[in-house]
């Protein structure tokens, strides 16, 4: 029996021109930024206007981290200020409009305008109650406080993410209701920097605290739940909304789950302190993970993802079950430029769930094979996940920084090769 050695001359035709046809990048786009369904796309002067503000935000966190400190309270709450106005200038509160058809009525637009009239009016009233201050009056009179700051204030934020809930234009265009939010949200971070830089800071959680603290807190509150439902969804919004109740539910609840209950003076008046919104979450966000999202941004925008998955391609491409093998070292990779398992999902799952699929993983196996891969990689340093950051924010993450990525490696690592292993 004799074996036939020769090759088919047209076949090695086909082979070479085969291997010069195949792409030196197979992953091309990974790094392209996914749109939410209500993100505004502007065009013209307002992506200038909003890509300066996107621009000053980050520069004011660099200076303030590098060069300039600031105090605790006051940086934490410009930079609450500074997410809401970015937040409310490009999410918008209802779906876009497909054609003018679908446009919400001219007189939704004039009573959002007119809404700016009482907006405006209460950040007025704070600048004239720092003159006040400054002029060496220790209280604010509380009337002024109440008729004029807290009243025109609750009212407009309240009725202005009414209105947000029912405008809609078309994706490139601004909300003026959400202009409205903007300056509320201005307002009551400028009444809060004004009474915490000031002895009024240590009236918080007692009868004897100023209203405006109170009136400043329940703005920024409902500032705070609205942006979270547009960002995220309304399952952190009807947590929080449950506890609030609870605050004040307390005295006729039967049994353990009673309590004697808060003045809603008392108890909004700690609410925007450390106790509460100024909080370890806010400290981790303001300081670290603002930081490692304006790393990631850059990394992004220098195409990092591209090479990675490619890099991933040319590591397990070849072995025993590669696709997924490749869904893994991609997502890791992914993980430590962006912090974040659905991030991991969207830019390397768009291409390892296909590519999965094909070679016949089910489908339900290659999205769990994706998410479980994603998952591990929100935790790689050097970026990790906002989790990680607020975990070790209650433990003194500044003085366990070094302890927390060592342990944080080795937890994704040994979940990467895990997961290798049962591929």
């Amino acid at each position: 029996m004799s074996h036939n050695t020769d090759q088919d001359p047209n076949g090695l035709k086909d082979d070479a021109l085969a291997a010069s046809s195949t792409p030196e990048s197979i992953a091309d786009g990974v790094d392209e930024e996914v749109v939410e369904p209500n993100r505004r796309l502007f065009v013209g002067w307002q992506f200038l206007l909003f890509a300066a503000l996107a621009i000053a935000y980050s520069g004011f966190h660099l200076f303030s981290l590098n060069v300039y400190p600031m105090e605790t309270w006051s940086f934490r709450i410009v930079h609450i200020a500074g997410a809401l106005i970015l937040g409310y200038g490009l999410f918008a509160g209802a779906r876009f409009a497909e054609d003018d058809q679908q446009a919400s009525p001219a007189w939704l637009k004039w009573v959002s305008y007119a809404l700016l009239v009482p907006a405006v009016y209460s950040l007025v009233q704070v600048f004239l109650m720092q003159q006040a201050i400054n002029g060496g009056a220790m209280r604010i009179d509380p009337a002024v406080e109440t008729l004029h700051f807290g009243y025109p204030l609750m009212a407009t934020t309240a009725v202005a993410i009414v209105l947000s809930w029912f405008y809609r234009q078309a994706r490139h265009r601004f909300n003026p209701a959400d202009l409205v939010l903007m300056v509320c949200a201005l307002a009551s971070a400028g009444y809060l920097l004004m009474a915490f830089n000031t002895n009024m800071r240590m009236s918080t959680g007692t009868s004897f605290a100023p209203p405006g603290i109170s009136w400043a807190a329940i703005a920024g509150s409902l500032l705070i739940l609205e942006l979270t439902r547009r960002v995220a969804g309304l399952a952190l919004v009807v947590i929080s909304a449950v506890f609030l109740t609870y605050v004040f539910a307390g005295p006729y609840l039967p049994g353990f789950l009673g309590y004697p209950g808060l003045s809603v003076q008392r108890f909004f008046s700690q609410v925007y302190t450390d106790a509460g919104i100024l909080g370890p979450t806010t400290a981790v966000s303001s300081t670290y993970i603002i930081l490692f999202i304006i790393f990631a941004a850059f990394l992004q925008a220098s195409k990092v993802g591209d090479y990675f998955v490619n890099f991933a391609f040319a590591a397990a491409g070849r072995a025993r079950g590669g696709p997924a093998k490749v869904a893994i070292f991609a997502s890791g990779l992914m993980g430590m430029i962006n912090g974040t398992s659905a991030g991991n999902v969207v830019s390397t799952g768009s291409l390892t769930i296909p590519l999965m699929k094909k070679v016949g993983y089910p489908a339900r196996s290659a999205g769990a094979i994706e998410a479980a891969a994603s998952t591990g990689g929100q935790i790689m340093p050097p970026i990790m996940g906002a989790g990680a950051f607020i975990y070790g924010g209650s433990d003194r993450y500044s003085l366990y920084r070094n302890r927390h990525c060592r342990d944080y490696s080795c937890h994704s690592l040994l979940c990467f090769y895990l997961l290798y292993g049962r591929l």
